[in-house]
């Protein structure tokens, strides 16, 4: 039952994505960094993508996904609609993978040791869901403030 909160959750968060990027008016804000924010909400969603296709993709669906962390800060100007295609993408990759999972499996170890102490995937994956809400909501103030 888990595995389908969570999927729905994801579902959820990352069509938000993809219509808090859609919002944007001016395509290069959403590349803007000033006043004191740490990071665009172009590199953010960067970010989420490169998250989500790590720990859940290539993690729990074998997909073969290789992250480069650094990128997701580093990149810039990346049109707005590739950045749509890498979120409904990666929608995909989620569905496809919790579609795999069983709820037994939740229980069980998270096969990487992601913080200093070794979690289960349903810990890991309640960690992600909520990760992902948190820089939605980044990308969401940015977009207000920025985009006017």
């Amino acid at each position: 039952m888990l595995v389908q909160i969570l999927k729905t959750l994801f579902n959820r968060d990352l069509n938000r994505l993809k219509q808090e990027i859609s919002a944007y008016q001016n395509e290069e804000v959403i590349w803007h960094i000033e006043r004191g924010i740490a990071n665009s909400a172009g590199n953010l969603c960067l970010h989420l993508v490169g998250n989500l296709n790590t720990y859940i993709g290539a993690e729990l669906g074998k997909t073969g996904y290789i992250r480069h962390r650094e990128l997701e800060f580093s990149l810039k100007d990346i049109p707005k609609a590739a950045l749509i295609k890498k979120v409904e993408e990666t929608i995909t990759v989620v569905n496809d993978a919790l579609d795999a999972l069983l709820d037994e499996k939740l229980d069980e170890e998270y096969p990487m040791l992601v913080f200093e102490t070794k979690t289960t995937t349903g810990y890991f994956l309640v960690h992600l869901a909520t990760h992902l809400t948190y820089h939605l909501g980044q990308i969401n103030y940015h977009r207000r403030l920025m985009d006017v």
